[in-house]
């Protein structure tokens, strides 16, 4: 299988995400670098799997997420076949909030785009070190897409969030740390390292502290609506705003399957540029 730039896709691995214990934390990458680590079934699949290996092992205190190449997450692969079997594949909202939901401490480690579900992926990991060349952005508004996890609200001011979903924009490194979607950032070669070092000190304090402290900052934002909010499509009066049934599916989706990429492309990108 080929992308539409013609690069030769890789079938799906047991490498599409890779998982590494070093000292007192596990390092867990995303490894599908030739299509920018977009998500497919498979990277669902091995990225539960190693969040279950880290949450069971006592003697990994916190959690790295990060990737191999030149992004951290391109967001849903929408040229993604379905799987070979019957396996279960949980879904994108299962992996966000397993991470939301275990006792240690998850760091994103960001590095080129992490847009649409990338976006969001970093954003629910408890802490988000991004390199200058990063990007995110909700970018799925250029589809005509609501966002699969709706973290951004809580990440941001009411404002700010309204920004990113509305205008579908690419962020800056430095945009995402004044709009609070990032902690820190730092230069390319101590990405990683940053990361490490904040696992360590993670790992070296009381870790009952530690765990209770996620626990009682998830607790405030559980209180105010998130789960709720994540939710959102249940919602009766959201579902008839969005409008949007199995028996009428989004309009370029239908482009997308009828017409071919490019067409969606063209489509989706209609009032978009590169230079945003």
């Amino acid at each position: 299988m080929t992308s539409p730039q013609q690069i030769e896709i890789p079938p799906p691995s047991p490498d599409d995400v890779l998982y590494e214990k070093r000292e007192t934390f596990a390092v867990i990458t995303l490894n599908r670098p030739v299509v920018l680590n977009a998500i497919n079934w498979s990277i669902q699949r091995r990225l539960w799997w190693a969040l279950g290996e880290a949450e069971k092992d006592d003697d990994v205190k916190a959690v790295i997420l990060t990737s191999n190449g030149r992004a951290f997450s391109a967001g849903g692969d929408i040229q993604s076949t379905p799987p070979p079997d019957k396996d279960p594949t949980p879904s994108g909202m299962q992996i966000n909030l397993k991470i939301w939901e275990m006792q240690k401490p998850v760091i994103a480690a960001v590095r080129g785009y992490a847009v649409g579900q990338g976006h969001e992926l970093a954003g629910m990991c408890d802490m988000t070190v991004a390199s200058e060349d990063a990007v995110f952005g909700e970018l799925q508004i250029r589809h005509s897409f609501g966002p699969p996890i709706l973290v951004t609200p809580f990440l941001t001011g009411i404002k700010q969030a309204k920004e990113i979903l509305m205008l579908g924009e690419r962020i800056s490194a430095q945009d995402a740390l004044r709009l609070g979607i990032v902690n820190r950032v730092v230069p390319a070669d101590e990405l990683l390292s940053t990361a490490e070092d904040m696992a360590r000190k993670m790992a070296a304090l009381p870790q009952k502290t530690v765990r209770s402290n996620k626990l009682l900052v998830n607790r405030v934002y559980e209180l105010a609506g998130f789960h709720q909010a994540l939710a959102y499509r249940a919602d009766p009066t959201i579902a008839g705003i969005l409008g949007t049934t199995a028996e009428e599916p989004d309009p370029h989706l239908k482009v997308l399957r009828e017409q071919g990429w490019e067409a969606f492309r063209a489509s989706r990108d209609a009032n978009y540029t590169d230079s945003q």
